[in-house]
Formats: C-alpha cells, sequence, structure tokens
C-alpha cells in the first residue's frame, strides 16, 4: 500500500468513530457502518470473519440479510476511504480475505495505537529512571482521549471494546498517578484523584494513591478517612476486607513510617524503591528450564496440529506476540502436551526456554504469586539477587526489559486465573507464551487476543494407545474387551489411565478384567471434580491405588498431605513419618512405582496437585489432630536441626542459635564441608522458607523465629535477601504474637541486617534500636552489645562516620568487658574503617593493629584479610606504596585461606589502583582482570567499572 497516501488518513476510536483525510474529517455514515469499521481496526491488520463482523454489529439475532447489508457497509466504506482504489489497488485499505476482511492501517494512524506506543515508551522511561520524561509523555497520551472510546455505538463489540478501552485509560492514569506521586506533585493530584476514587470507589489503587498524596501533603487524617470509606464499600458491597497493600499503608500511616516520605526522584537520584536494578552485564543467559518430554508421549495430533498453526511461518516474526492457553480440566494432559510441543519447537527460540509451575491450583494453598515468579525468572535471566529492585512494579519492568527483542519461549504452568498470568507477558512480539489452566483464561484470549487450545479426552484410539504402548501389544490385543471398560471407566482422562497401567504393570498376573472390575467397584469421588458419573470420578482411580499400597506405604503418602513445600527429599520423608532413611526410601519407591509420588530429581519427590489435594483429604480423615501435629512437628524439627548443623559452617564465627535437644528419633544431616552445607541449602530453599511460615501459621512460633534465624549465613552468602526479609518479618509476627519477647528482640536484628543489605539505613536503624530496648529489658548482655555494635556497622555503610564511631566504640567496650574476642576484633576492624573514611589514619591503624592481635588469637582469618585490606587502603592514602602493597598481599593470603573470593576480588582491585600509582600499568591491568574474573563469576555489580577502568587503562597506554 502507498505509505504516504495510508500515513494522510487518520482514524480515531477513543470517543466517536471518526476518519480525517489531511485536516478534512469524512463522512463516515450509520453508527453499523462505524460498528464494521471499528471492528476492522481493532483487531489491528489481522483478519476479521464474516461472522464475527456480523456478530459485532448484531449481536445474537442478526437480520436474515445480515452478509448482504455487510458487504453494503464495507463497499460504502471503501468508496469513503479508498476513492482510488480502482485505478491504484496500492491504496486498498480494506482487504477481502477468506470469509472475512482485514484493514491495512499503521499503528500510528489510529489514535489508540498512537496511544499505546507513547504509555510504552513511557513504560521504558520509567524502567531508566526517566520519570520525568515519562510522566510528560504520559500526560500526553491521555490527553488523546475524548469522551467515551466507541462513543455513539451499540452491541456486543462495542460494549466489550469500550470497558477494555476505559481500564487500560484508568491503568495507565494510575500509573501516571504514580510517577506523579513519586516526582513530589502530590498536593496537584489530590482533586483529581478525589474525583476519579468517587468515580471509582472499588478501586484499591485509587484509593492507594490518594492516601499517599494526602499523607504526603500533610493531611494525614483524610488519608485514614479514604481508607475508611474505601474498607466500608468493600465490605458493604463486596463482603470483604481490603488488600494486602492496601492494609500495610494504612498501618505505615498510622505509625508515621519514615518510608511514605516523599523523596522525588529524577534520572541522576532515582528512588531505588522505583528504580529497576543496573542491567546485568554484557553476558547473554540462555536459560533451558523445561522439564523432560514424555519418551512414551501418544496422541494429541489435532490439538499439536492446532498449535503448530499459531507459531508464524518460516522462523519469521509476528506483529504481537503469540499467546497460546492450553486449559482444561485436572489430569486431563495439559502440561504434558505443552511441554512436548515446548520441546518440538524449542529450535525456534534461540534465545532460550522459561519455566514455571505457578501452583494456581495447589493442595497446600501455596501459590507463586506472580511477583515471585518474575523473580525467579530474573534469576533464571542472570540478574544477580543483590541487583533485583525491591519493588514487585520495577522488577516486573526490568523482567520486560530484559525479554525486549528476544525470541524466548515462556511455559507458564497451572495458573489460577488471568491476574495471574498477566503480570508475566513479556512485551516482546518474538516471544510465545504457552500458559496451562484449569480455566479456560477468557479475558486473556478476549482483551490479549491469546489463542486457546482446550484439551478434551483422548479420543478411544488414542486412549488404547496409550494402555499399549506403557502395558505391551500382546497384553492389550489379548483382553480387549476388558481394555475398552478400562479405558471408558478412566473417561479417557490420562492421569487416571496412567495409575491404572501402573497397577497393571506392577502386577503382570492380574488379568486385565479383574482390574476393569476393581475399577468399576470402587466408591467416592473427588469433590472438586464431581459429575455424577463413575466414568469421570477421579477418586475412586486414587482410592482403589490408595488401598492397594502397604500400610506403611499409604500411611506415608498420607503424611506428604502435611508437607508445604514443593518437593521433599528421602530424608526428609523420613523425618516426616518418624522412620529411618532406610524404611522410608523402600517406600518412596513404592510410591513412585505406582505413579503416585514423582521421583523429578535422584531422591526428591513431588506429588500431581490432584494426588495432594487426595493425600490432604486421606490425611485428615485417618489421622487424629494429635498424629498430624506430630508429623508436622517432626519434619520442622529435621529441617531446624539440619539447618543448624549447616550454619555451623557457612557463619563459623557466629553465635548459634540455642536449640533444644533433637528428639530421640530425629535424624539430621550431618555435613562435613561447607560447599556441601551451601549446596543442601540451596537444594532446600523453597522448602526452607515454606517451613517457616508453616510453623508459624501452625502456632510453632518457636520454631519458626529460630529457623529463620539459622538461615542467615545461607541467605546472607547467596544474597537472597527478599527471602532473608521476608522470613524474617514472618518469625517476627509470629514471635510477637506468642508474646515471645527473646524471638522477638533475634527477630528485629534479623529485619535489620536484611534491610541494611537492601540500603534501607533508617528502617534497619529503628529495628535495631527496638532490638536494643528488648535486649536490655530481657537482661541480654550479648545480644544487646551485639545490636550497638549493628547499628555501628549500619552507620558506617550509610556514610554517617561520626555515628558509626559512636555506636562502635561503644560495642567495643560492651565486648572487652565481656571478654568476647570475636566481637572486641570486629568492632576494632569497623571504627579503624570509620577512622580511615574520615582521614584520622594514626587512630584508625591503632584500632587495625588491636583487631589483628584479637583475630590471631582465635583464628579468625577471614576478618584478618579485611583488616589488611583496610591497612593497605590507608598506606595508600598517604602514598607508603610498599607498605600498600605489602598489606594488600597479606590481606590475598587470608582471603585465599579461607576462599573468601569475594574480599580477594576487592582487594585485587585495591593492589592494582596502587600499581597504576607507581607507574606499573601493566601490573595493574594483571590485578584487575583477576578481580574481574572473580567478580564475573558471582555476577558482582562492580564487574562492569572494572571493565571500564580497564578500558580506560587500555586507552591510556595506547595514547602514551
Amino acid at each position: 500500500m502507498d505509505i504516504a497516501y495510508k500515513v494522510s488518513l487518520r482514524f480515531a476510536v477513543l470517543g466517536p468513530v471518526r476518519v480525517w483525510r489531511g485536516d478534512e474529517e469524512l463522512p463516515l455514515g450509520s453508527p453499523q457502518q462505524r460498528v464494521v469499521l471499528a471492528a476492522l481496526l481493532l483487531r489491528r491488520g489481522r483478519l476479521v470473519t464474516t461472522a464475527e463482523i456480523v456478530h459485532a454489529v448484531w449481536g445474537e439475532d442478526p437480520p436474515a440479510a445480515a452478509v448482504p447489508v455487510l458487504r453494503t457497509y464495507v463497499s460504502r466504506l471503501r468508496k469513503i476511504l479508498e476513492p482510488d482504489r480502482v485505478s491504484d489497488e496500492s491504496r486498498a485499505v480494506i482487504v477481502s480475505a477468506t470469509d472475512g476482511y482485514l484493514a491495512r492501517v499503521p499503528e500510528e494512524a489510529v489514535d489508540l495505537g498512537l496511544f499505546e506506543q507513547r504509555v510504552a515508551r513511557a513504560t521504558k522511561l520509567r524502567a531508566a529512571g526517566e520519570l520525568s520524561a515519562a510522566s510528560r509523555l504520559l500526560h500526553t497520551s491521555l490527553d488523546e482521549w475524548h469522551e467515551t472510546p466507541l462513543a455513539g455505538l451499540s452491541g456486543p463489540l462495542a460494549e466489550v471494546e469500550r470497558s477494555r478501552l476505559n481500564e487500560a485509560r484508568l491503568s495507565t492514569l494510575e500509573t501516571r498517578f504514580d510517577i506523579d506521586v513519586q516526582l513530589g506533585r502530590h498536593d496537584t493530584l489530590i482533586p483529581e484523584l478525589r474525583a476519579l476514587a468517587s468515580q471509582h470507589p472499588l478501586r484499591e489503587r485509587l484509593c492507594h494513591l490518594l492516601m499517599t498524596a494526602l499523607y504526603r501533603s500533610g493531611r494525614q487524617a483524610e488519608a485514614l478517612a479514604c481508607y475508611r470509606k474505601t474498607r466500608n464499600t468493600l465490605v458493604a458491597e463486596l463482603g470483604i476486607e481490603p488488600g494486602p497493600s492496601l492494609r500495610r499503608l494504612h498501618h505505615s500511616i498510622l505509625t508515621a513510617d519514615t518510608s511514605l516520605e516523599c523523596f522525588p526522584s529524577s534520572r541522576q537520584e532515582v528512588d531505588p524503591a522505583h528504580a529497576p536494578a543496573a542491567q546485568p552485564d554484557a553476558h547473554i543467559y540462555r536459560p533451558a528450564q523445561l522439564p523432560a518430554d514424555l519418551a512414551i508421549f501418544t496422541g494429541r495430533h489435532t490439538e499439536l496440529d492446532q498449535a503448530r498453526g499459531l507459531l508464524p511461518k518460516d522462523g519469521g516474526h509476528t506483529e504481537a506476540m503469540t499467546i497460546s492457553v492450553v486449559s482444561g480440566m485436572a489430569g486431563i494432559g495439559k502440561t504434558t502436551l505443552a511441554v512436548h510441543l515446548a520441546h518440538e519447537i524449542a529450535d525456534g527460540f534461540p534465545d532460550g526456554q522459561l519455566f514455571i509451575n505457578l501452583r494456581g491450583f495447589d493442595a497446600t494453598g501455596s501459590i507463586v504469586t506472580p511477583e515471585e515468579a518474575i523473580r525467579i525468572f530474573l534469576d533464571a535471566l542472570g540478574v544477580p539477587p543483590q541487583r533485583i529492585p525491591t519493588q514487585p512494579e520495577a522488577q516486573a519492568s526490568l523482567y520486560r526489559t530484559l525479554l525486549a527483542d528476544r525470541r524466548m519461549l515462556i511455559l507458564l504452568d497451572n495458573a489460577r486465573d488471568v491476574e495471574h498470568v498477566r503480570p508475566l507477558l513479556p512485551g516482546s512480539p518474538s516471544c510465545l507464551v504457552i500458559v496451562t489452566s484449569r480455566n479456560q483464561l477468557t479475558s486473556l484470549i478476549a482483551n490479549e487476543g491469546a489463542q486457546p487450545l482446550t484439551l478434551h479426552q483422548l479420543t478411544p484410539a488414542d486412549a488404547h494407545d496409550f494402555l499399549r504402548l506403557r502395558l505391551g501389544n500382546e497384553r492389550v490385543s489379548a483382553h480387549p474387551l476388558a481394555v475398552d471398560e478400562i479405558v471408558t471407566l478412566c473417561a479417557r482422562l490420562p492421569l487416571a489411565l496412567s495409575v491404572v497401567a501402573a497397577r497393571a504393570a506392577i502386577n503382570p498376573g492380574f488379568p486385565l478384567s479383574a482390574i476393569a472390575d476393581e475399577l468399576h467397584d470402587s466408591q467416592g469421588s473427588l469433590d472438586a471434580f464431581v459429575s455424577g458419573d463413575l466414568s469421570t470420578d477421579v477418586r475412586a482411580i486414587f482410592s482403589w491405588s490408595y488401598d492397594a499400597l502397604s500400610v506403611p506405604a499409604s500411611r506415608l503418602f498420607r503424611l506428604l498431605g502435611l508437607h508445604a513445600g514443593p518437593d521433599i527429599s528421602a530424608p526428609a520423608a523420613a523425618a516426616l513419618a518418624g522412620l529411618t532413611l532406610r524404611e522410608t526410601r523402600g517406600l518412596l519407591a513404592e510410591l513412585s512405582r505406582t505413579h503416585l509420588l514423582i521421583e523429578h530429581l535422584p531422591g526428591r519427590y513431588t506429588v500431581h496437585d490432584l494426588l495432594r489435594v487426595y493425600s490432604r483429604e486421606r490425611v485428615d480423615t485417618d489421622e487424629s489432630q494429635q498424629e498430624r501435629d506430630r508429623a508436622a512437628e517432626r519434619l520442622l524439627i529435621w529441617y531446624l536441626h539440619t539447618v543448624d548443623a549447616a550454619y555451623s559452617l557457612l557463619a563459623p564465627h557466629r553465635r548459634r542459635i540455642l536449640l533444644d535437644p533433637a528428639p530421640a528419633d530425629c535424624r539430621p544431616l550431618a555435613f562435613t564441608a561447607h560447599d556441601q552445607a551451601l549446596h543442601w541449602c540451596e537444594t532446600e530453599h523453597a522448602n526452607l522458607v515454606a517451613a517457616v511460615h508453616q510453623a508459624a501459621a501452625s502456632g510453632r512460633s518457636d520454631i519458626a523465629w529460630k529457623l529463620a534465624a539459622s538461615l542467615w549465613g545461607f541467605f546472607y552468602l547467596r544474597s537472597h535477601l527478599h527471602d532473608w526479609l521476608d522470613t524474617s518479618r514472618t518469625a517476627l509476627a509470629a514471635a510477637r504474637a506468642a508474646h515471645d519477647r527473646r524471638g522477638e528482640a533475634q527477630c528485629l536484628g534479623d529485619v535489620a541486617g536484611a534491610l541494611t543489605q537492601f540500603r534501607r539505613f533508617d528502617e534497619s536503624i529503628a529495628h535495631y534500636r527496638q532490638e536494643m530496648v528488648l535486649r536490655r529489658e530481657l537482661g541480654d548482655r550479648y545480644g544487646r552489645m551485639h545490636a550497638v555494635a549493628n547499628l555501628g556497622n549500619v552507620y558506617l555503610n550509610s556514610g554517617r562516620l561520626d555515628k558509626a564511631v559512636e555506636y562502635s566504640r561503644r560495642g567495643l567496650v560492651m565486648f572487652q568487658l565481656a571478654g568476647y574476642s570475636w566481637g572486641e576484633a570486629i568492632a576494632l576492624a569497623n571504627l579503624g574503617d570509620a577512622y580511615q573514611q574520615l582521614g584520622r589514619f594514626d587512630e584508625a591503624k591503632d584500632c587495625l593493629e588491636q583487631s589483628l592481635a584479637v583475630l590471631r588469637t582465635i583464628d579468625n582469618r577471614w576478618v584478618e584479610g579485611v583488616v589488611f585490606d583496610i591497612l593497605g587502603t590507608i598506606d595508600h592514602r598517604l602514598h607508603r606504596y610498599d607498605e600498600a602493597v605489602d598489606h594488600y598481599s597479606r590481606a590475598l593470603d587470608a582471603h585465599r585461606d579461607v576462599t573468601n573470593e569475594w574480599g580477594e576480588g576487592y582487594t585485587l582491585s585495591n593492589l592494582g589502583d596502587v600499581q597504576l600509582a607507581t607507574g606499573e600499568p601493566e601490573a595493574a591491568r594483571t590485578s584487575w582482570l583477576k578481580a574481574l574474573a572473580i567478580w564475573e563469576n558471582f555476577d558482582h555489580p562492580d564487574a562492569e567499572a572494572m571493565r571500564d577502568r580497564l578500558c580506560r587503562l587500555n586507552d591510556r597506554t595506547c595514547a602514551a
């Protein structure tokens, strides 16, 4: 089509449907004719079938002559939009296609397309910290709206699209308000926010923004009144309380939380709570997270052909992201098909594949939230944990930025609803997203253009092939009537067929007719999937398989329903059941053989979601409350004591949390090496976090806070800052609810430590001060002096050096009076570093030499390396280069003795600075390259700065 001609046409749908050629508005005729044009414009260059347009214009009751009338409307529109069509086919705007039409109109020629482009650019500007520019662009975008979208039009299409467009406008308005609030414009926003909140009283985000603006304007009482009004409306009209975000804001306002204070952001000074982390280094991560394909996959030929049809031809790109929604009942084979398809097409996505089980329908209720999923994806994409932003919105922006212009396949398994999926959709049209869910996700299909693929039962032929592959052709062919009955009673449900096939396979002497009879005689059902027909009763199949287990195996299967984590190891299962590891492994093997358990990794087991429901039902029915409590307690205590064993290796110089002796039947793991302990913690990471929450929820606050505190070393070493803060806060709430003041004091310090790593220093200081008061009241001298010293460390990290000196001195005196050498050495080191930064070199050196003397008495080479590094920095600043090199060399020796590679990287960097200052650029390059290699291995944020220094050094060498 002629581009200049095309651009001369301008279309509007964000108000009445209108068209201009240049400055001349064109008459579009009747409302029905405008509906036809709107249907074509809103499909964005894609085919709209005749049936779809007829439904858009007339709904469910079209006239008999609807199709001829539609053709008349299209003909009239062509005459209006394409007066030169006969003489110049390239000027065609409305194009006929198979059974329908499409409109060839550039995105920027439609006000909606221009609006969406501007919003997308504003999103990128916001992610880059350009808040003012993002705000200006959003203001301009919203100014394009006129009245009501598709004003004056009626019919199903107009109603659906009008609702969608109004939601898009409201969402964009909220984003613009959010940015303007960040920029400190809260005073001017209040009237507009108040009016919108009044129009949309159930919209909690508007209330959140209005409360924030009011509070920052010094109108605390009005902010609280706004919350009360919204809460009363939600309770009266919907019978629900406000969401967690709004409740947290209300609490923060009541407590005058300093985090609510306004800190205007700009590109030069970006609010760390909202700005995304710095981009990962140039190394491109290619995740390959797909689970293994099923070796004996069979059937589903029609569904696979339909799914393949969604892909761009010949490896080309599409104009919009492709989303495929695979839906159907539980056990129908959604995940199996999606994984099989993903493996088949993976080569077409050279930038990798992301996979996550969102656990939307999980018996434990432990759904993976979109925020958690994004953090997992950011980790897979190579973003170091310490560089992931703290705010979910900023994390989502970073996620979309990383996927921009990359060809990636993303499989979102077991989604609960549309809102579970929508935040995980990338913005790049080069990505393919496959979603599996028990829900149809209709809104995703209507609004995002997702393509539905609904799975039904296997065909009879495929169901027979299913059994033939698992039981062998000879056995299936020998009992055709029994096989027919099994297929019928299993309702051709893949999960049910798998269980039956497993039963038959492990009992090769059983005639298939006997298995069919047992299945027919089974009673009971899974309540969530009852249809009144035994042939679709999944519980009957599960109960039959369960009843065939040995007594010990059935007990273990029941107890597994008490486990809150995503999978379980053999030793953990042994603790849960109170059995030996050898006994438990035999039972796990029995459960795996009958497909009631899946060994997804060697020695690690998971349960299918329906079987997890069934397991939970059986444990609630067949075990007393006392036995359920004992089993859960056994598992939690096992986790606690195993984490304690790992803690002694991960943080050897810190005081361990005092635990009660392990019960006689508790057999926690023992570790002999640092790496072994760290690997176990990493493998059990999700289970350990879940255990903290389970302990807190079940009233075992003592286990909750002790477990959270014992995870400190692991969280610190691996920079799992979000989980550190989350578990510490959960444990703190549990301790307070149980009036456990010792636990509360410990958790206050743990929360403060995590906040320090997030550089939220004011909050950290507030928590440490609360801890100090509580430790004093408890008479806990050890805890109090640590809180004092930790305050000194926070002040040192935040650059408040006078305060750092004050509290480090106080901590030092307390440690010396207590005779606690480890704390004394740390306090001296921190005090020396503070003096060094203040330029008080003699005092700094005196403190550091005292620290060295203490450290040598307790053989703490870890901190000794840090002290030597600070001494080298003092020598460097005083231009005593030989002494600096000597101290840095000693620091390197100490770092290497304890495999402190992070410390080694910093010291190599400092050593390179000295070598450059003494005219040894090649030696400096060697030191910096070694530091860079270490930091790249850890994805350290300083790696990029080191690369820049090396580039400048190369430029300087070439210029010389």
